[in-house]
């Protein structure tokens, strides 16, 4: 097994550095822009008291409008750059993501309720968003700007640049650390009080008539009273800490403006400073901090990131149930020809540390039709697992035609072994839809032929909207027995030369359970058919096949799996006319 790595805050923003950093010059000249208007306006004001001749403040005028025309440009590019990037930023995780969940399914998220993989997708992610837009893009051109303006203040008074300078850092650095060691647990648990919140909802809505039924409904309610309730506790301290940030800028500010009153007019008393650039001095801050404003919620706004990115760094660390090989797989293996299986000495399981098959071998000869019997909890599905790639043996080799299946990419075995799993999923679309899911080019000719083999095609057409019905949630819409077959139909519109079935029958009953085995065995034709299942009703075995079982425990039935409660049988192949 292995994991992908850790995501970094620098590996997402790669895929959009250049547009980013068109941003951050854009922001800053936005902010720059603004804190010249400012200053420009300042001294133009404090000049024209003077009543000096017009063309003395032609300049300054000029500024003046080139800075509040540039700063509205410069803003709208800020903005539009930014959030071109973030977004690119927010896709390439996503989709990075999407893959890592096909690598990890199913075996490697048994740790993960979906729920939680949904808000991990949903809000998770989308704290990537703010992590550009809200915390780096502004520090970063807060401390340009910052620097700039501290620069020409103190080349003008010397204290009052200090002064703005002490002040920035106050807010810039100090909030923040004050912030960080305050609300550092409850910013850190926003993330994972969310999770859990819609796990519990999801729950409760899907569990809600087993509930009501138990009289549960009231604990469960109050399970999540709870978990809201401390959610809305670290929601409020985080405020109450975003409030006092707010209020230590704004006192930051206020100081700063009044430090720069007093050194600018001590400046213009000693006449080291003209007076009509006091303005300058005492305005300047207030343009500044309007800039470095934002920087205590952006900081907030990052440890809140950091907690969500960690929930993501764990999908990307959980280690990979299956690892493609590089090599090239054996020109044998051909998804248009019928193979044989072999599986050897195989030791598997899904956890780490626990066992679920151990010392398997069995042959599945091309054509062959064979039922793997036993009770819950033997090993069945862990089988089917093995030979489609949701999971690859610690020990021993599963070979097709004679090439181990980790020597070929687990997308191509998946196009010669086709499993229908026992919740095989139904999609809230259409009958249509559904079936192409298996095959997205299929016309409706062959949807209808896939169909006609489940034996479902005659109800279909009783519907009025035919193809186009729409299921429902899970299927809903439909019976249970019409569910499999539908799933069945799926299965069957694959170009799959191998059809593994995992308790196709389940939960219907006797008549119906027998009249879909018997469908499912005819619709397969030539191909090889592996029926997984704990009961025997209606299944006829065939003579014994010894090139099919080698069992290496002490006991008849596959191998040693779970103490031997898997049994084989081999049913009569298919004539040909």
């Amino acid at each position: 097994m292995m994991t992908a790595g850790v995501l970094t805050p620098y590996q997402m923003i790669k895929p959009a550095a250049g547009r980013l950093g068109l941003a951050l010059l854009a922001g800053t000249g936005a902010a720059g822009a603004a804190i010249a208007l400012t200053a420009c306006s300042a001294w133009l004001i404090s000049r024209a008291a003077l009543h000096p001749p017009v063309l003395h403040l032609m300049v300054a005028i000029v500024a003046v409008r080139a800075c509040g025309l540039s700063r509205g440009v410069l803003r709208y590019l800020e903005r539009l750059l930014g959030h071109d990037a973030a977004f690119r930023i927010l896709g390439a995780v996503r989709v990075r993501l999407y893959r890592r969940l096909e690598q990890l399914a199913p075996a490697g998220l048994a740790d993960f309720r979906r729920a939680d993989l949904a808000q991990r997708l949903a809000s998770d992610v989308d704290a990537v968003l703010d992590l550009v837009t809200r915390v780096v893009l502004p520090f970063c051109v807060a401390l340009l700007t910052g620097l700039a303006a501290v620069l020409v203040v103190g080349a003008l008074v010397p204290a009052a640049g200090i002064t703005l300078a002490l002040g920035l850092l106050v807010v810039a650095v100090g909030v923040p650390l004050l912030q960080r060691a305050a609300t550092r647990r409850a910013d850190g648990r926003l993330a994972p009080l969310r999770g859990q919140l819609a796990t519990e909802v999801i729950d409760l809505l899907h569990g809600l008539p087993d509930l009501s039924a138990y009289g549960a409904t009231r604990s469960r309610l109050s399970r999540i009273d709870a978990i809201d309730a401390r959610l809305t506790a670290a929601g409020r301290r985080s405020a109450l800490m975003t409030g006092m940030s707010a209020a230590v800028t704004t006192l930051s500010s206020g100081f700063c403006v009044l430090a720069g009153l007093v050194a600018g007019a001590a400046a213009v008393r000693s006449g080291s400073l003209p007076g009509e650039l006091l303005a300058l001095v005492v305005l300047t801050p207030l343009a500044v901090f309007e800039v470095a404003g934002p920087l205590p919620a952006a900081a907030q706004t990052y440890e809140s990131a950091k907690a969500s990115l960690r929930r993501l760094n764990e999908l990307w660390t959980t280690p990979s149930p299956v690892v493609d090989a590089a090599r090239v797989p054996s020109p044998r293996v051909s998804p248009s020809r019928v193979p044989e299986i072999r599986i050897e000495g195989v030791t598997a399981g899904w956890v780490p540390g626990r066992t679920a098959v151990r010392d398997v071998d069995l042959v599945l000869p091309a054509g062959a039709r064979v039922t793997l019997t036993g009770p819950s909890g033997s090993g069945k599905s862990t089988i089917a697992a093995l030979l489609v790639r949701f999971l690859d043996p610690r020990q021993g080799r599963i070979t097709l035609d004679g090439v181990d299946l980790r020597d070929i990419p687990a997308d191509r075995v998946r196009e010669i072994v086709g499993y229908l799993p026992e919740d095989a999923y139904l999609f809230d679309t259409t009958i249509g839809d559904n079936l192409r899911i298996a095959k997205p080019d299929a016309t409706d000719a062959d949807l209808r032929a896939a169909l006609r083999a489940a034996r479902l095609l005659d109800w279909v057409e009783t519907l009025p909207d035919g193809l186009t019905t729409l299921v429902g949630e899970h299927g809903m819409a439909l019976s249970g027995g019409q569910r499999r077959r539908l799933a069945l139909a799926r299965m069957l519109l694959t170009d799959a030369r191998v059809l593994i079935f995992d308790e196709p029958a389940e939960h219907l009953d006797e008549e119906t359970a027998a009249a879909l085995t018997r469908d499912l065995l005819d619709a397969a034709g030539d191909r090889t058919v592996l029926l997984i299942t704990h009961h025997t009703t209606g299944l006829h075995p065939g003579v014994s096949h010894p090139d099919v079982l080698q069992p290496t425990g002490t006991d008849s039935g596959i191998g040693a799996v779970t103490a031997g409660r898997v049994m084989v049988n081999v049913l009569p192949r298919p004539t040909t006319d």
